[in-house]
């Protein structure tokens, strides 16, 4: 069974941190009304969904993604880029306490789990304004333990390396090559985004199925046309907070022998 670990919509959304965004009022009750569907579909999807409360202190926490990165044999905590993000991960981390064990990201390490990209046995972490060359090595020790490989990107003009790139398995990723060195994925098939949604390139596969926001249509096309099935979800005041799809969870494996609820 997956398990998707989620938050509730901050009352202090307007509050939150933005770097590559004009800030826009975003509307906390259609916010909050998205997120909830965004679940409901998770849900939908046979996903156990862990919902969090939410935090009036804590502007961002909504993007849980960011708090840490999970893989089979254990759960690493991060130390995020934004100061004013760090008090999110306790909560995140005694969420995923029954589930893995927990390692945490130590100073001067900075890493956001939206710049950690898996795609089977290799994870692509990305250098932007969130994650530093330390938080890079971080996630490398971390990963080499259990065998993984890492690769360093770069990343331009965008929040997150899964602001810019996203697996949408089969081999295939969706990528804007002007956020994102394409290099590092040599051997694996790119589909670009369509030049007029730059910001398309974030979707998240769950079982087969690749969820992308509504408002890239023309990206939703080239997916299709490639044989993917595609379901759009409305989390257009969302993404006035800079969100993607795959921000607003951690999904993972549950343990063998563990009974969800």
């Amino acid at each position: 069974m997956l398990i998707g670990v989620t938050r509730a919509v901050s009352p202090r959304i307007n509050d939150c941190e933005l770097t590559f965004l004009t800030r826009e009022t975003i509307d906390l009750q259609r916010a909050r009304k998205q997120h909830r569907a965004y679940e409901q579909l998770l849900s939908n999807l046979g996903v156990h969904v862990v919902s969090l409360p939410a935090d009036p202190q804590l502007p961002d926490a909504v993007f849980v993604e960011d708090a840490a990165v999970v893989v089979e044999e254990g759960a690493l905590i991060c130390r995020m880029g934004a100061t004013s993000r760090r008090s999110e991960t306790p909560t995140v981390a005694a969420a995923l306490r029954p589930f893995r064990p927990l390692k945490f990201v130590r100073e001067p390490a900075v890493v956001d789990g939206g710049d950690v990209l898996r795609i089977d046995r290799t994870f692509f972490v990305g250098l932007s304004q969130r994650t530093n060359r330390d938080g890079v090595a971080e996630v490398g020790r971390f990963l080499a333990a259990y065998g993984y490989e890492v690769r360093p990107v770069a990343v331009r003009n965008c929040l997150h390396l899964k602001t810019g790139c996203t697996y949408v398995g089969r081999g295939v990723v969706l990528i804007n090559p002007s956020w994102v060195d394409a290099a590092p994925f040599e051997g694996l098939e790119l589909i670009p985004v369509d030049k007029a949604e730059p910001a398309a390139a974030n979707a998240l596969t769950v079982k087969e199925l690749v969820l992308l926001p509504e408002t890239f249509p023309h990206t939703r096309t080239r997916l299709e046309k490639q044989g993917f099935r595609v379901k759009t979800l409305d989390i257009s005041e969302l993404q006035k907070a800079e969100a993607g799809l795959t921000c607003m969870s951690i999904i993972f494996s549950a343990p063998k022998g563990h009974a969800c609820p």
